[in-house]
């Protein structure tokens, strides 16, 4: 930095108000880091529930989508960093980036709104192309403005405070550290209950425009806070790209060593000394550095690989569980919560108590096998999922395969009824029953005999891959087939249709049309709890009321005396049984997870931050963000090209990967030497006193700084 930007740095900071020690600016970044974090773990709550339940994708297709989102958030810092290192500096980045950022989340909220036409009265969306459309921009957008905003806004927040304030600089780091998990653990809780609530116009339907609406508004607000103290801050001009000097001496070593390939030329202890002819040796030093760090990072994606499916796979199992606690209903995506609670509980017990008892019974715990182990507690946590998947699996109807059919038989006549079906035991099923359970044939033309008088033979053509139900009314021989879902319910709401066996027309509240006699409504759906439905014919009415669990489908059969006995004679039919395995069951697995973040995660920034020197922290950062991109891009192939039969068999493989990759990074970590970066650094300087050509390298790299700087000024052009 020039002497005179410098000092102008300086005075600026002598003229920072203070309250309690404290710069007054940090508080509105505090606030906007709070309020930021909020909006986008908000979105990304609710994200793979609106890809599988608005967008009408598939789990793989919504897995896919949803980690292709989470890696290119991550592999934007290094944008972001490179452009407020070297041009606009940190503040201009933020400002600008966070407009960005707000513009997606408008547009990512206005990508849920849609209108419920008549012929789509479930409302799914009316124009499917537009939507997609509007989500992936809005997609890309929140992720260049939260990826670019994320190396800058701790680094600004640091040069706020002046060198007397390194215990306030401490405190402020760990409170920015909290704003960040609690934004996330308030924004998980809230989110997923706005998304709960029933919005609409024609029909009531989940409400992702709120769910999206609020972290855009919150973004919003996030932009504006930290507009409001743009008088207060220290704005420090962008100090030079560390990245592209690093890139740079990298090619040139590369380039240097293949054009002198030939044997005539003396071997170098180190390829990167093939950029000694033109790059200080101190900068070759602390590239080497770094390079034996970013080494070690190699196997470290796939613990992101499975770290980051608590937010799809993982929601998305608890769509086939109970969320009934009794005091409180949770949603699926609320599970995320355990995540954030967990990690505020469970880094100061590591930090206090396990590590210093690891400690003081004198074994040693080094951060590389802190991260190994890390590993290994994230592995357990997928066997874990996958034993809670085997538990859900047994609980799930045998659906039918595609070259299978299934029928089930309704009776709504005076009588009993023998039915005849082929390859089967006659069935004997009683007035206002069904019978016991869905039958599977591999036909799909069958007959059905009935024991009425006359006899009735009934021709019957199936849907393969589909169930149906045969729904005999008052009058047998106007028998008909009606399609079931073939799947849970979405969202983890409960399916119920009705079946008019009243002898006028009748008027059900929260169904779409009125019921004709003997006529069978559409599957509606239901959120958990208690549901009253209003019945009348337009003279006399009654309310029939009943409480839901989670996940299941029935079909309410209405007798001719309907109104004489209050809706009191309303028969039900158990189509598919509620989820039956609690949402607890995923704690375990939360909880190995997010001791695996803590020993892995905190550990490894620790370990990386140690063993770099002080101006190549940005380039470990940008490389430790890398890993996790690329971890999520590892889930995206898998899920598009696994394409494995059982849930459960993919958690093994992720679980089994993982292991594999833990035993090889142990083994790197056992001949990796633990280094000081300060005393490396004060040796090489100590060495390149006596040097002859430092004078010459010198002027040679201010030759090239002068280059970029120049370079600069006409792309600013």
């Amino acid at each position: 930095m020039p002497d005179s930007k410098m000092d102008e740095t300086k005075k600026k900071k002598k003229k920072t108000a203070e309250c309690c020690g404290y710069p007054i600016s940090i508080f509105f970044i505090v606030v906007n880091e709070f309020c930021e974090r909020f909006s986008y773990y908000g979105m990304r709550a609710v994200l793979v529930l609106y890809f599988r339940y608005f967008l009408l994708w598939d789990d793989d297709l919504a897995t896919s989508i949803y980690h292709a989102f989470v890696a290119l958030c991550y592999l934007t810092p290094i944008l972001g960093a490179i452009i407020a290192d070297s041009w606009l500096g940190k503040f201009k980045t933020i400002i600008y980036l966070s407009i960005v950022y707000a513009v997606g989340q408008v547009v990512m909220a206005v990508s849920t709104i849609h209108d419920i036409t008549d012929a789509n009265r479930d409302g799914t969306p009316d124009n499917f192309t537009l939507h997609i459309a509007l989500s992936m921009l809005g997609l890309v957008l929140i992720a260049l403005g939260t990826g670019g905003i994320k190396p800058c806004v701790a680094a600004f927040g640091g040069d706020q405070f002046q060198e007397h304030q390194s215990r306030q600089l401490n405190t402020f780091f760990s409170v920015f550290y909290l704003c960040i998990n609690a934004g996330s653990l308030l924004s998980t809780l809230i989110t997923p209950v706005l998304r709960a609530q029933e919005c609409g116009i024609h029909t009531q339907q989940q409400c992702y425009p709120l769910a999206f609406g609020v972290p855009a508004a919150l973004m919003v607000v996030s932009l504006v806070v930290f507009i409001a103290g743009s008088g207060m801050y220290t704005k420090t001009a962008p100090e030079g790209n560390i990245m592209g000097s690093v890139c740079k001496c990298i090619w040139f070593a590369l380039n240097n060593r293949f054009r002198h390939r030939s044997d005539i030329y003396p071997k170098r202890e180190h390829w990167m000394d093939w950029a000694e002819e033109k790059y200080d040796k101190l900068l070759i030093a602390q590239i080497k550095m770094v390079l034996k760090v970013l080494f070690l990072y190699i196997p470290l994606p796939m613990f992101w690989t499975l770290f980051d499916q608590k937010g799809s796979r993982w929601t998305l199992q608890a769509t086939t569980m109970t969320g009934d606690f009794g005091g409180f209903v949770l949603q699926p995506d609320q599970m995320q919560t355990v995540n954030p609670i967990l990690i505020l509980t469970l880094v100061p017990i590591m930090d206090r108590i396990i590590f210093p008892l690891i400690k003081k019974c004198g074994l040693n715990f080094s951060p590389l096998k802190r991260m190994t182990v890390g590993m290994l507690f994230a592995a357990t946590a997928f066997i874990a999922a996958a034993l809670v998947q085997m538990e859900i699996d047994k609980t799930l109807p045998n659906f039918p395969s595609s070259s299978e059919s299934q029928l089930k038989v309704v009776n709504m006549h005076s009588e009993s009824l023998i039915v005849t079906v082929p390859s089967q035991e006659p069935l004997l099923i009683g007035s206002f029953e069904s019978s016991p359970d869905y039958i599977t044939f591999d036909q799909q033309d069958i007959r059905l005999a009935f024991n009425t008088t006359p006899e009735i033979n009934k021709d019957l053509s199936l849907i393969k891959g589909s169930r149906q139900t045969l729904i005999i009314p008052s009058e047998p021989a106007e028998m008909y087939l009606k399609e079931d879902i073939k799947s849970k319910p979405k969202e983890g709401k409960n399916a119920v249709r009705f079946v008019n066996g009243w002898t006028a027309y009748l008027n059900i509240t929260n169904l779409e049309s009125s019921l004709q006699p003997s006529e069978t409504s559409n599957y509606t759906l239901v959120s958990q709890g208690m549901r009253k439905f209003t019945l009348t014919d337009g003279i006399q009415s009654c309310e029939f009321s009943r409480k839901f669990g989670f996940g299941s489908s029935y079909t309410f059969l209405i007798p001719s005396d309907l109104f004489s006995t209050d809706c009191e004679s309303i028969k039900e039919i158990e189509d598919m049984q509620p989820n039956s395995v609690h949402m607890a069951l995923q704690i375990p697995q939360y909880f190995l997870i997010t001791t695996g973040e803590v020993m892995f995660s905190v550990t490894g920034l620790q370990f990386s931050y140690s063993q770099a020197p002080k101006n190549m922290k940005s380039v470990l950062q940008a490389g430790w963000l890398c890993t996790n991109a690329v971890g999520n891009i590892i889930v995206l192939i898998v899920a598009e090209l696994g394409k494995l039969p059982k849930q459960w068999a993919e958690y093994v493989l992720f679980a089994s990967l993982l292991v594999a990759v833990s035993i090889i990074f142990s083994i790197m970590a056992y001949f990796y030497t633990y280094i000081d970066p300060a005393e490396i650094e004060a040796e090489i300087l100590k060495q390149q006193e006596t040097d002859p050509d430092k004078k010459k390298k010198k002027e040679t790299l201010e030759m090239e700084e002068k280059e970029n700087e120049q370079e600069i000024k006409q792309t600013k052009i």
